[in-house]
């Protein structure tokens, strides 16, 4: 899938007008629930241009400081972190999303607000950092998945400035390219010796994508099958084409009485929601 959604900056203050907390990130989420015909439905919920903090506090070595925001109709999140002596850590993440809201939540069955509760997987930073991860991060837990990228955030900030280390998430780090050895073919030589044009090389085709076998149980039985090889082809400046490893890639989803909705996740910022 494809997210389209508002950044939110939160630029927390303390009592004398110092920066003690700081974020900055995208994020979005996928939420399945069930309708009025007892079918689910898997919607997205974006955030609105027009968010609040309020519930934000800087913390302090007794106290946890908290990141809380909310949007459109009654949806809010929050994540609380918290210090040790060296480091600062996030331990929970809350989000509430409120199925009054019709324009995301036309028919659904239950009305009202549903609090989702999550540890937050992010790794300790060391106080003097700040976390940055631009690539997308997923978090799943009860028919809700929380999509974050482009994350910029520092807790326990000091001096009242936001730092210029940086720590990256594991996601962001490079993967070295493999070291060319000489060969024949490309080493340079001097000789007197007329060459012919080398040969043009025809680009390498695409390969096909392995076929996967994915299924969905309700309790112990299973209500979907699928088999099938799936490749991504995403058109933008320079077309990108993606082919799903059927070896890395989790499926999650749920079945209703006349829908079934499936959720592959390969683990490498892919997300494909049937």
């Amino acid at each position: 899938g494809f997210f389209q959604s508002h950044a939110v900056e939160v630029d927390i203050k303390d009592s004398s007008n110092a920066t003690c907390l700081y974020a900055n990130w995208m994020m979005s989420f996928l939420i399945t629930y069930e309708s009025n015909t007892g079918d689910y439905k898997t919607t997205t919920l974006n955030l609105s241009s027009s968010v609040t903090h309020n519930g934000s506090v800087c913390g302090n070595d007794t106290q946890a400081a908290v990141v809380a925001v909310q949007f459109g109709e009654g949806h809010s999140w929050s994540i609380n972190s918290t210090k040790n002596n060296e480091t600062y850590q996030g331990d929970f993440i809350t989000f509430t999303y409120n199925t009054n809201d019709t324009a995301v939540f036309p028919d659904a069955k239950r009305k009202g607000p549903v609090t989702i509760v999550v540890r937050d997987p992010s790794p300790p930073v060391q106080l003097d950092s700040v976390y940055v991860c631009h690539s997308s991060v997923f978090i799943e837990a009860e028919n809700v998945t929380q999509i974050f990228w482009n994350v910029t955030v520092q807790s326990f900030v000091q001096n009242g400035t936001v730092s210029k280390k940086e720590s990256r998430c594991s996601a962001d780090t490079p993967t070295s390219a493999p070291t060319v050895l000489p060969t024949v073919a490309n080493v340079t030589t001097v000789s007197t010796t007329t060459l012919s044009p080398a040969p043009t090389t025809a680009p390498k085709p695409v390969e096909n994508p392995d076929t996967g076998n994915y299924s969905l149980k309700m309790g112990n039985k299973t209500c979907l099958l699928a088999t099938v090889g799936l490749q991504l082809n995403v058109s933008q400046d320079k077309p990108l084409l993606i082919n799903i490893n059927p070896k890395t890639t989790v499926a999650d989803g749920a079945c209703g009485n006349t829908t079934a909705t499936l959720k592959l996740n390969d683990g490498n910022s892919t997300l494909i929601s049937f």
